[in-house]
């Protein structure tokens, strides 16, 4: 029976997606003054070239935190969002390190990658005590708490570590030491890939295949039943919550010394919340995350190269990002189909 609910929704997935791609066709053709070029480059533009690829490569990677991020809180049926705010104050985080200090280069970004981690952990292990000592609700908790990151964000960079000589508010440049190595020429795809790849590997060992992992998804399936069965859920909820938040942080850390040389910032960079659509469509499992990341990131790459070059705007892709979260989130979707798996499958 779980092989084939874990079928059906890979099936249900996979419809979802090639319905938002057609109504995002459809409305390229009917919105468009050049719906061949603009559909040419949307689908294709993200590989037409190594600068572009690199593109797709370099806005996969923080996806590919944030996903992971929600997704083991999500599996804890604890719908916190503060991956956002996770994702950039762990960044904030890094940019004192990468300034201030002085580390031979390897350990340098190292170091600050563990101290983004560890800061976004605190960021939503203070939601996850909230919600099991005062039964206050995550979900409003952590929007909440994700403006006080923002806020306090900016407020240290723009006042503790800004570049008053710079014309912006950006902070003082990074130390040479504390930057990502690129790993392909020509392209700005840099050593955190590998970092992504490793977690995605860690975080499915996690899930599948150790006891706690095993107690994050009972409590996510039945909470009753996981106090029954003597789980001590209050812990295994606060766990959840940490380790997502040093997901988050870590996300945030590895792109910002892999993409930038100086913090700059001055608005939410969104990847946590797209994290959130990451992880619905990989149904929280670990080892579908890269895959939604490429699938989203492919979709937004190609957008702003068709916005460049047509009259579509790269904003259109949120169209297709609401489609799928609506379409996923509808639990009478292709119920009649399941209905029917079920049956072949008990006759057969």
């Amino acid at each position: 029976m779980i092989k084939l609910q874990r079928r059906f929704e890979i099936y249900r997935t996979g419809v979802v997606i090639v319905i938002a791609v057609l109504l995002a066709l459809l409305i390229i053709v009917l919105v468009s003054d050049m719906p061949g070029l603009a559909i040419k480059l949307f689908l294709t533009g993200p590989l037409d070239s190594l600068r572009h690829f690199g593109n797709l490569v370099e806005t996969m990677v923080p996806l590919i935190f944030t996903g992971l991020a929600v997704a083991v809180m999500f599996s804890a049926s604890q719908f916190n969002l503060g991956a956002e705010g996770a994702f950039f104050f762990g960044a904030v985080g890094t940019a004192f390190i990468a300034v201030n200090w002085n580390l031979p280069p390897m350990l340098h970004p190292a170091t600050g990658i563990i101290w983004g981690g560890i800061i976004g952990s605190v960021f939503c292990g203070i939601l996850g005590v909230l919600k099991v000592r005062w039964g206050s609700s995550e979900l409003v908790s952590s929007l909440m708490l994700n403006y006080v990151a923002f806020f306090l964000g900016l407020y240290l960079i723009n006042y503790l570590l800004r570049d008053v000589n710079a014309g912006a508010m950006v902070s003082l440049p990074f130390a040479n030491s504390a930057g990502l190595a690129k790993i392909v020429p020509k392209t700005r795809i840099h050593t955190g890939t590998f970092i992504a790849i490793f977690a995605v590997l860690v975080m499915g060992v996690f899930t599948y295949r150790t006891r706690w992992g095993y107690r994050i998804r009972v409590i996510g399936t039945n909470i009753d039943f996981a106090r029954y069965s003597g789980i001590n859920t209050n812990w295994a909820i606060v766990m959840s919550q940490i380790l997502g938040g040093f997901l988050a942080g870590m996300g945030g850390s590895i792109e910002l010394l892999g993409m930038y040389r100086r913090f700059e910032w001055q608005t939410m960079p969104g990847y946590g919340w797209t994290g959130i659509i990451v992880a619905i469509l990989a149904r929280n499992n670990p080892f579908y995350v890269p895959l939604a990341a490429l699938f989203l990131a492919y979709m937004k790459i190609g957008s702003d190269i068709m916005s460049r070059s047509t009259d579509m705007p790269n904003e259109f892709v949120a169209i297709i990002q609401g489609i799928i979260v609506i379409l996923i989130a509808a639990s009478s979707f292709l119920s009649k189909q399941r209905h029917k798996m079920v049956v072949r499958e008990a006759i057969s």
